[in-house]
């Protein structure tokens, strides 16, 4: 059996600190993502064990948004053996751009690394709706969420830790003086 854990932090993905996030809420823990693309002797193995979730599903494509996602995206669909599309930001979510298409009832994938609110992940739901397909399930690397969220289809993920997030005006971490961090390409 793997241990994620420990590998997180030996590669250092897991970081102990005062981080401001993408979603702008604080936290004392980030996952800095990019460390396991990093070494791929580690990132594959959870590669596969996210893919091996939906080995056998009828799903037609695998989909994630930028940046991070795309690169799941591409792997999961090259173990799949499935066509891979990247959801861009737009004004107002994310779309499908660079000529990438669904078909109306085609299954999709939806997988992103890092899930904290599901912002990401809604909007490229949001995106294959308007192209008439279906999402099919979710599946993460690292489910950092508070709570379960719910998205209407199933949510796998390889790695689940509960991280309490913290609005700007109630996070203890400013309250005491710890230095805020802009962490990856935030």
């Amino acid at each position: 059996m793997i241990n994620i854990e420990k590998i997180f932090k030996e590669v250092g993905i897991i970081k102990e600190g005062h981080f401001l996030l993408r979603s702008g809420l604080h936290s004392g823990i980030y996952f800095e993502k990019f460390r396991l693309i990093e070494h791929p002797e580690c990132a594959v193995p959870l590669f596969e064990l996210l893919a091996n979730q939906f080995k056998g599903e009828p799903i037609d494509i695998v989909a994630g948004p930028t940046t991070g996602g795309s690169i799941i995206a591409f792997e999961i669909a090259k173990i799949l053996r499935k066509r891979c599309i990247i959801a861009e930001r737009v004004e107002g979510g994310r779309d499908f751009l660079r000529g990438f298409n669904l078909k109306a009832g085609e299954n999709v994938l939806v997988v992103d690394d890092v899930l904290t609110t599901g912002s990401s992940v809604r909007d490229v739901i949001s995106a294959i709706k308007r192209h008439k397909a279906n999402p099919y399930a979710v599946g993460v690397i690292i489910d950092r969420a508070t709570e379960t969220i719910d998205f209407g289809i199933p949510l796998y993920s390889v790695y689940r830790k509960r991280v309490e997030n913290y609005s700007p005006e109630h996070c203890p971490l400013c309250k005491i003086g710890i230095p805020l961090t802009k962490p990856g390409g935030i």
